[in-house]
């Protein structure tokens, strides 16, 4: 833990001066003062949280200490460093805990079983909301920022290292390109070895292997999944250490450089972890039109709660980007295969063991993400169903071999999944107080406000300066609405009987030909976004002639209500899939190219973006292409580049759009290796973006919500004119049916 500690900042020098003093005359006094001074403060530190935390105070007084609490909170957010954060963190807990204490205490004396039920239901989702918000301070207080530990061995003595590509149904164009990026890796000739792992028993794999002279690895059978096939491959290879790599996941040419070095600093570290990044827009960037504007889904995991997971000792092994020391890996019985999580399973396995992990948060990989938002939901639901069997089987908090912060840590990672039904009681409770008339809260209006809105408004400003870079406001309730309906069954059918379910393969690649609205998916969501605007509207009616009391509680309901509405509404703009013409995404690249023409000439310009199939040239004033003109392509380099025929497709503003021709194994290596394998090109945009602004993304979310609004009420429209075009006449049951299934 100590050599942890020194990974962290520096401390302001003024505050380390003087606890470097203080640390010097401490450590001259006797053993058992030092100790008792650490039991003395601790009493005195927890005497003194407990009685800001239960002090009973009036509306007014409560009132006051929450406004002077949340002004600090603003004037300290200014401020840079972990004390800054420390500080936050620190007020945000007295607010919620102080909410939570007087919730408990003073709001569940209900009338009526109606009250009751809603009323329960409400407080069980805070406290759960209350716990994932305390681990994940844990968590994130203090990334580690572990830096590249470099080889200072000469490269005859570097290890031996395989590379596993498991795959099953991906095309040969994905893996490929994997395959040949992963023999582009910068290490000793002889000491790497590429294997390709197919549970398909795909011929063409096969053949493609021999060709470009990596090992082609296949079983008789498909147990356990992704697992046991690296297990398979785990029986037949004996490198020092092993790289796995999903089948999209393209590695850049430093990676084992860059990682490997850690393994010789720490003889008991078992597995580094790498970020995941995508080159391409999962649903909600592509469908809400956010790609590198708002962070996505995953880079909060991979920018900031892995790396303060990297502090405790309890990084997770995330199934692919990762390197692995085979001698510790085989002692926990190579990847685990209990459940349909193996990566993260396995790690927590390793840490039970007493062996190390680590986290690197630099990418050194890119892949593609799952282009629709069926694909995406059917990831997430085994994500969740595996947690939830982890959380059943193997629960960090028994067992031996974790400390208290991998135990937090752990057990965050599996609540997390946890979060659909709580999400869907906040997103309609208020609905009980306006629809059902129940008091879900035991409490005059104005005390909810100034015991509730400290809360919320603290660990939002909390959350929002620790997570600034990886994760906007707002966003994370969008993400959570769209799958907390998707999830529920697996989870809990998990943690019923956690021997269900199967692990299933995400489909990456492929085109979606032209728009259209996912109405299956999006069921849900239109079901609580009609219940909302149900209870807006009732809620309105029910302000006329109401007394003052009455009107302050029915406010509180409607602006929860408006918010939810507008949380929803963004969730069922998620369900519009865009289009996709592209098979091969393109990636941003600004490169030196030289262009040979046919009839001799050539010309020097700027890359704009590339793909495995074509590149963007940004082409200087006076230069022109013809459509369907023959080129040759050279990335200007030292030395040069091979040749690339191409054809020019399309002259627009100045920028053409290429096509590569037939290119050999060859060529196609080269081209890899200038492209995809570029380190820069994935680290220029790594948590590079803007910084968290609560109001603006607000106002951005609140603007999908309202688009997302009108175009349901245009699709609906425009199907149901479609539907009665196809049913000019009284149709028979079965026709009906079947337009039904079709529509």
């Amino acid at each position: 833990m100590t050599a942890r500690l020194n990974q962290a900042p520096a401390k302001t020098w003024w505050l380390q001066g003087l606890l470097d003093t203080f640390q010097a005359r401490v450590s001259r006094w006797p053993r058992h003062c030092r100790q008792g001074l650490k039991i003395s403060t601790g009493l005195i530190a927890a005497l003194l949280v407990l009685g800001i935390l239960i002090a009973p105070l009036t509306l007014y007084s409560q009132a006051a200490f929450a406004a002077v609490c949340f002004g600090a909170s603003l004037i300290i957010r200014r401020q840079a460093g972990r004390l800054a954060i420390l500080t936050l963190i620190t007020l945000s807990l007295i607010a919620s805990l102080r909410y939570m204490y007087w919730r408990l205490s003073d709001t569940l004396d209900f009338d009526t079983w109606q009250d009751a039920v809603f009323g329960y239901g409400l407080v069980l989702a805070e406290l759960y909301a209350l716990l994932v918000l305390v681990f994940g301070y844990v968590q994130t207080a203090w990334p580690l920022q572990r830096k590249p530990q470099l080889l200072q061995q000469p490269p005859a003595q570097w290890p031996t290292v395989d590379i596993f590509i498991p795959t099953y149904n991906e095309a040969l164009s994905i893996v490929k390109l994997v395959v040949l990026a992963a023999q582009a890796l910068d290490w000793p000739e002889g000491k790497l070895r590429v294997h390709v792992l197919d549970d398909g028993r795909r011929e063409e794999f096969k053949v493609f292997c021999q060709q470009i002279g990596v090992n082609y690895i296949t079983r008789d059978n498909n147990q356990h999944a992704k697992a046991g096939n690296l297990n398979q491959a785990l029986t037949v290879t004996d490198g020092e250490f092993i790289a796995i790599f999903d089948a999209d996941h393209v590695p850049t040419r430093s990676f084992l450089q860059i990682t490997l070095g850690w393994f010789f600093k720490d003889p008991n570290l078992a597995l580094l972890q790498t970020p995941h990044f995508f080159y391409s827009a999962d649903p909600f960037e592509k469908n809400l039109d956010t790609f590198r504007s708002v962070p996505n889904e995953g880079e909060l995991f991979y920018g900031l709660v892995q790396d303060g997971n990297d502090l405790w000792n309890a990084a997770f092994f995330c199934g692919s980007c990762a390197v692995m020391r085979r001698t510790h890996l085989l002692e926990v019985g190579g990847i685990a295969t209990e459940t349909v999580t193996e990566d993260a399973h396995t790690a927590l396995k390793l840490n039970r063991r007493g062996f190390n992990t680590a986290y690197l948060a630099i990418p050194q990989a890119a892949g593609l993400a799952t282009e629709s938002l069926s694909r995406h939901i059917s990831q997430r639901k085994r994500w969740a169903r595996g947690m939830a069997q982890i959380f059943r089987t193997d629960n960090p908090l028994f067992g031996k071999g974790l400390n208290l912060g991998q135990r937090i840590c752990y057990l965050n990672a599996m609540m997390h999944f946890f979060y659909s039904l709580p999400r869907l009681v906040f997103l309609t409770a208020p609905l009980a107080y306006l629809i059902f008339d129940a008091e879900i809260f035991h409490a005059s209006a104005l005390m909810v406000m100034v015991y509730g809105l400290p809360h919320i408004f603290h660990s939002n400003l909390t959350n929002s300066s620790i997570q600034g870079r990886f994760r906007h406001s707002f966003w994370n309730e969008v993400y959570e609405s769209v799958l907390a309906w998707h999830i529920m069954r697996p989870v809990l059918s998990a943690l019923i009987s956690p021997s269900l379910g199967k692990f299933n393969v995400t489909d990456k690649g492929g085109t979606i030909e032209k728009d259209y609205f996912d109405w299956k998916l999006a069921r849900p969501y239109i079901v609580l976004l009609t219940l909302n605007i149900i209870g807006l509207v009732t809620g309105v009616v029910k302000l006329i002639g109401s007394d003052w009391a009455q009107i302050t509680t029915l406010m509180i309901n409607l602006t929860w209500t408006l918010y939810n509405i507008i949380i929803v509404s963004a969730a069922v703009a998620v369900a519009r899939e865009s289009s996709q013409v592209r098979s091969e995404p393109r990636v941003l690249a600004d490169l030196p190219v030289r262009v040979y023409r046919e009839d001799g000439t050539s010309f020097d310009c700027q890359t704009q973006d590339f793909s495995q199939n074509g590149v963007g040239l940004k082409l200087p004033p006076t230069v022109q292409l013809g459509i369907d003109e023959k080129l040759r392509l050279c990335v200007l380099r030292t030395p040069p580049s091979s040749l690339f025929p191409a054809t020019t497709i399309f002259n627009n503003d100045g920028v053409a759009g290429v096509q590569f021709d037939a290119l050999s194994l060859r060529q196609q290596s080269e081209l890899v290796r200038l492209t995809f394998s570029r380190a820069d090109t994935w680290a220029n945009t790594w948590g590079n973006g803007r910084l968290d602004a609560p109001l603006t993304a607000l106002r951005e979310v609140s603007g999908i919500a309202l688009r997302a609004i009108l175009d349901l009420f245009i699709t609906t429209i425009k199907d149901g004119q479609a539907l009665l075009r196809k049913r000019p006449d009284a149709p028979s049951p079965i026709d009906s049916t079947a337009d039904t299934q079709r529509s």
